[in-house]
């Protein structure tokens, strides 16, 4: 039996004890005057919880998970699952092999906090601390992403030295409560410090600030000697505007004062007139300042708070915030960096959030427990709506967890907690209960604490809510289902039986080449009541920076050595299985909208379109309509200029002068151009950006791109044929002096993470589409025309693929067509592929881009010319696959730096992919250092190409965007400059 009481408990295999010596949660801020203890700790990493420490102390730095840091001797490092637990023990238990970090330094506590109360706080530990100091146990915490604070006062000496020792186990109990899907690390993730106050000190501040002016501030006091001092009193400032001091009950009631008193209690309150008040489009700030007193009016303690006025509420099956019923364009965020694993800085957070402002989304969900406390500031600041997510997921063992007693007190104490931090952020408008714990008792308890706690949000919670949608005795005030079609979403709406809101916590999953229908889902979500929008799933492709040397992360060294969503030579993204972990779960991890050094992936120019506050409705005869679609807002904040593109005219552009629209307004304005009388194809975009700079954006920064075609192209002119002949191979394979292969038959592409976990691509590799081999049929000469007739012999039918070669003036006109057996219900593509010499490097094309575009993503992507480089079309989704498609292309012109080249023309907006890879390429390898790129282009002419959809984890494309089986016809002409 060990003599240390904190071992004794036991903690990392016993439920029931959630802390031991821990303080209670608040919301008080005490950054100001904190000694910080980050930096090297010397450090040990042990077997096991109850393993001796001996031996030799290497460094460790803090905040930090040591599964990300190269420290000798350790070799845990990260492992991902998404729903299985990594080792075998059912809960409570967890493994003998759990490695525990030992952590321990000396710290000079300051001769000046004689007297004081003295308190350790640490930031984060994940998942079990135990804390020590000079060898005598002080507490213990059990919860990853929240901060567990200490009292010292009766075990360190002011003016002396401490050595502090903080253990962190890795697996517990509590492990099977945080299966979230995402890395498994151990450590300490945030900062500690340590603070002194006086002994009477503000024990929790509580703001209420509703959106009519109405303030309330209600303050719970405490003395370290236990019995309050007689006579002591709060007073506030809300921008240097005094508060007034109020009884509990009633100010004139002096027993009801008296007794607010001994208990500790006191409130502020105040009336602000014309309060501007709090929304994510305009985050009004006030700074309130509350302090404590002695009866001397000596100030004992102080906390300041940034505040916003604002009213959250349901009505009916509607969210509002201020009265107005806003849409939710989120997106589920991690505390998630390439180097560090969990711990994110200040400015990471920053630039998380202006990121995602910047691409039109207004809100966030802390996926899935309580993030670093910066991020509920910056939210505060920039303007974005949080939905906080308690630290609760249980995903291998859900069903047996949620109505286990012996997990009752976890659940209530890290909602509660989380409530108790995090409840004067007027960006907080919903608590959630926690992600994928399936519904029990547990919830409900956790729920009926926050409830009466904090009646001024509401809760969502989902495993609640998917039992029944219109059910209004769970514990969940909205409907928020995952994935589901938006078909089902519309009907439900539609039904009758609505009761509550309908915001999808997760839709629409950014695995790889994803995202698909998302303008579809948004076009039904505007169009329907009751739809209020949801949360991409997610923000982060969760990739570490590895050294392919040896396997480790790169750590804090790695910095620098990645740009634009590639790793440098020598290091590549690692995912599950990279770091020689058996069980795992893959690329499964790499699903955000940006890659791990937070470049923007294309999906997120498809959500900045959906999401634009302005919007061209429409080209009638007095011209194109503009809407305003903000809920808050007007223009002002905002300017444009127009830009015409024509066919075959190139970019005209003018100046722009917005409307003054209230929110919802629309009006027309006359268009700035008189367009040529060629007849050819016209597109009037309005380039809107900001007009001053903005807390997320610099002035002239892209806001948005609406669009509106003024004319349709007109018929295409046939063109007389030359005299010479078109020359083909004995194959009936063309030859042409910058192709180095011939335009084949193409029904296959390097499988998206949605084809591979949809089935798809078994379904595709079953049918052999990744490997037909062409037969020639028949090569007819006539006229200085070819016709070339060949056959794919597919697993279940013959496809018949027809091509005619025809000289036309300049170069050559091929006209294809392919017939699908009906076998082949749903394949990936219909077109033609071919590869050209080295040196094209750059391309040129009219029609949408500039950003990688496909059918069911090509809302964020404007017609126009473009104009990029070969090597950066091809977009470096983690495990290589079909990328760099353009859609709706009319032309495209491949060159070299000496102007040579090749032109192809479209019969149509086709969708085209210029890259340096082939399909099989693609395929062959599971990461980018092990691609070789072909030193000419590899281009694919589709004239039909499946939609990506979102299958990897929620519903496939539409049926409008899937290949059919039948007869497909393009053409092209190909000619060379």
């Amino acid at each position: 039996m060990t003599s240390d009481p904190l071992l004794a408990l036991r903690p990392w295999e016993t439920p029931e004890v959630t802390s031991w010596g821990r303080l209670p949660m608040n919301a008080v801020d005490r950054r100001s005057g904190a000694h910080s203890l980050d930096g090297d700790w010397r450090f040990q990493l042990l077997p096991a919880p109850d393993a001796p420490v001996g031996g030799a102390w290497s460094s460790s730095y803090v905040p930090g998970v040591w599964t990300m840091q190269s420290i000798p001797g350790t070799d845990d490092l990260p492992q991902y699952t998404n729903v299985r637990m990594p080792f075998a023990e059912f809960p409570p238990r967890s493994p003998a092999a759990n490695p525990t970090g030992v952590y321990e330094r000396t710290v000079d506590v300051p001769a000046e906090w004689a007297g004081r109360r003295i308190v350790l706080q640490v930031g984060a530990a994940e998942s079990v601390l135990l804390v020590h100091v000079d060898g005598r146990p002080v507490g213990v915490s059990k919860d990853s992403h929240l901060a567990a604070e200490f009292d010292l006062s009766g075990v360190v000496r002011p003016g002396a030295r401490a050595t502090v020792r903080l253990t962190v186990v890795k697996w517990s109990d509590t492990s099977h409560i945080e299966d979230q899907d995402q890395w498994w690390h151990g450590g300490i993730s945030r900062s500690v410090l340590l603070y002194a106050t006086d002994p009477l000190h503000l024990a929790d501040v509580t703001v209420r600030a509703g959106r009519d002016g109405e303030l309330r501030v209600d303050c719970r006091v405490r003395d370290a000697g236990g019995a309050l001092p007689a006579g002591w009193y709060v007073s506030g400032e809300l921008d240097g505007h005094l508060l007034t001091q109020d009884g509990e009950f009633d100010r004139a009631n002096a027993e009801d004062e008296r007794v607010s008193a001994f208990l500790g209690e006191a409130r502020l309150r105040a009336t602000v007139p014309e309060v501007r008040t709090w929304n994510a489009e305009t985050p009004e700030l006030y700074g309130l300042t509350v302090r404590l007193h002695r009866r001397d009016g000596t100030v004992t303690d102080t906390s300041y708070h940034r505040i916003g006025f604002r009213d959250v509420e349901i009505s009916g099956r509607d969210l509002l915030v201020n009265g107005e019923r806003v849409y939710i364009r989120g997106v589920n965020r991690h505390d998630f960096h390439p180097l560090t694993g969990r711990t994110v800085s200040h400015d990471d957070l920053r630039a998380d959030l202006v990121l995602l402002k910047r691409f039109g989304f207004n809100a966030i969900r802390t996926a899935h427990y309580p993030n670093d406390p910066a991020l509920y500031d910056l939210a505060d600041e920039l303007g974005f709506y949080v939905v906080d997510e308690a630290d609760i997921e249980s995903h291998d063992h859900a069903h047996e967890i949620a109505d286990d007693p012996r997990y009752l007190n976890a659940f209530v104490d890290r909602v509660s907690r989380m409530v108790l931090r995090d409840k004067n952020h007027p960006s907080v408008i919903i608590w959630s209960l926690g992600n994928e714990s399936d519904y029990g008792a547990n919830h409900d308890a956790a729920a009926g604490w926050t409830r009466r706690h904090d009646p001024t949000r509401p809760i969502q919670y989902e495993g609640a809510a998917k039992l029944d949608w219109a059910a209004t005795d769970d514990a969940s005030d909205i409907a928020c289902p995952m994935y589901a079609p938006i078909e089902d979403c519309v009907a439900h709406a539609l039904s009758g039986r609505q009761t509550r809101p309908l915001i999808q916590c997760e839709y629409s999953h950014a695995m790889g080449n994803s995202n698909g229908t998302l303008a579809e889902h948004w076009a039904a979500i505007e169009s329907t009541p009751g739809l209020q929008g949801g949360f991409i799933w997610e923000f982060w492709d969760h990739g570490i920076l590895q050294r392919v040397s040896d396997g480790r992360p790169a750590g804090r060294a790695g910095a620098g050595l990645y740009e634009g969503g590639v790793a440098a030579p020598g290091h590549r993204w690692a995912y599950g299985g990279d770091f020689g972990e058996t069980i795992h779960d893959g690329a499964f991890i790499a699903d955000g909208v940006v890659f791990p050094d937070r470049t923007p992936k294309p999906a997120l120019y498809e959500h900045r379109e959906i999401a634009a506050p302005v919007r061209l409705e429409c080209f009638r005869h007095e011209g194109v309509v503009i809407g305003n679609h903000q809920h808050f807002r007007g223009l002002d904040w905002l300017s444009a200029d127009w830009e015409l593109a024509l066919a075959d005219g190139g970019t005209l552009t003018a100046p722009a002068e917005l409307p003054d629209l209230r929110p919802g307004e629309t009006a027309a304005v006359p268009v700035p151009f008189t367009l040529p009388p060629d007849g050819g194809e016209a597109w009037l975009t309005l380039r809107v950006t900001t007009a001053r700079d903005e807390p997320w954006a610099p002035r002239g920064t892209v806001v948005c791109l609406p669009q509106v075609r003024l004319r349709a192209p007109a018929p295409a002119s046939s063109t007389a044929a030359e005299d010479r002949g078109v020359e083909v191979d004995g194959d009936g394979l063309l030859v042409h002096p910058l192709l180095i292969t011939a335009p084949t038959l193409s029904l296959w592409r390097a499988p998206t993470d949605n084809d591979e976990l949809g089935h798809m691509a078994l379904r595709w590799r079953s049918w052999g589409l990744d490997r037909l081999v062409r037969k020639v049929v028949d090569v007819r000469r006539a006229h200085g025309r070819v016709t070339v007739l060949a056959e794919y012999a597919a697993e279940v039918g013959v496809v018949r693929h027809v091509q005619v070669l025809t000289p036309v003036e300049g170069g050559l006109r091929v006209e294809e067509s392919a017939e699908l057996p009906d076998g082949l219900d749903d394949v990936a593509r219909v077109g033609s592929v071919f590869e050209t010499v080295a040196g094209l490097d750059l391309m040129e094309w009219y029609g949408q881009g500039p950003w990688e575009s496909y059918p069911d993503r090509a809302f964020g992507a404007p017609v126009g010319h473009h104009r990029v480089p070969v090597d950066t079309l091809f977009t470096p989704y983690l495990r290589p696959q079909e990328s760099g498609g353009r859609h709706g292309v009319r032309h495209f012109t491949l060159s070299a730096p000496d102007a040579t080249g090749l032109t192809v023309t479209l019969d149509e907006p086709r969708q085209v992919s210029v890259t340096r890879h082939r399909a099989e390429d693609l395929t062959a390898v599971g990461h980018h250092d092990e691609l070789v790129p072909r030193a000419g282009c590899v281009v694919h002419i589709d004239a039909a190409h499946r939609g990506l959809g979102t299958a990897s984890c929620g519903p496939d494309t539409s049926p409008s965007h899937l290949v059919a089986p039948g007869v497909h016809r393009w053409s092209w002409t190909l000619r060379v400059l």
